[in-house]
């Protein structure tokens, strides 16, 4: 009776690792395709994928700290400012004095950087309603609720682990 509860276990661990790196392959083909979609959909309006990820930070919460958005980007504050550098040059953001710290920076999104992300924002939301159109709503739901809680669980491991490499 033991051996046979073993080797059910055994076909259920390979069952598993097979799921594991069939939904690994699946997940990075996705990635990479969106990743590249977007650049393509978003470098027409000569701004980079990052900067867009800014402006999108910055359209959600309004306003932000220097610290905030790159903890938000999960990059560090020179690249951020280089970021919010070039987003202001273009006039997407402005700067201004923290009320509460002086020490610290406000960064808004301003009218034309707002338009600017509604425009990218509406193409690409039209591209995901074609795709999930073929979908029945719970299973569009199902997707949704999938996409969230791995978002979350990978999030959650990102700010666990730090920003260090190869960590054991």
């Amino acid at each position: 009776m033991k051996a046979a509860s073993g080797s059910k276990g055994a076909v259920q661990d390979e069952c598993l690792a097979a799921d594991t790196r069939s939904f690994y392959e699946a997940l990075s083909e996705l990635i990479r395709v969106y990743q590249f979609r977007d650049r393509n959909r978003i470098c027409c309006h000569d701004v980079s994928i990052t900067q867009c990820y800014a402006l999108e930070a910055l359209a959600r919460e309004r306003a932000m700290t220097l610290n905030d958005l790159a903890s938000h980007l999960y990059l560090d504050k020179s690249t951020t400012s280089r970021v919010v550098d070039a987003l202001e040059r273009k006039g997407f953001v402005v700067r201004s004095e923290h009320p509460a710290d002086g020490r610290a920076l406000r960064l808004k999104i301003t009218g034309a950087g707002r338009a600017l992300h509604s425009r990218i924002l509406n193409d690409i939301l039209a591209e995901e309603e074609a795709l999930l159109a073929e979908f029945n709503p719970e299973v569009r739901r199902s997707m949704t609720q999938v996409v969230v809680r791995l978002a979350k669980t990978a999030e959650g491991r990102l700010t666990s682990c730090g920003s260090g490499c190869c960590t054991k």
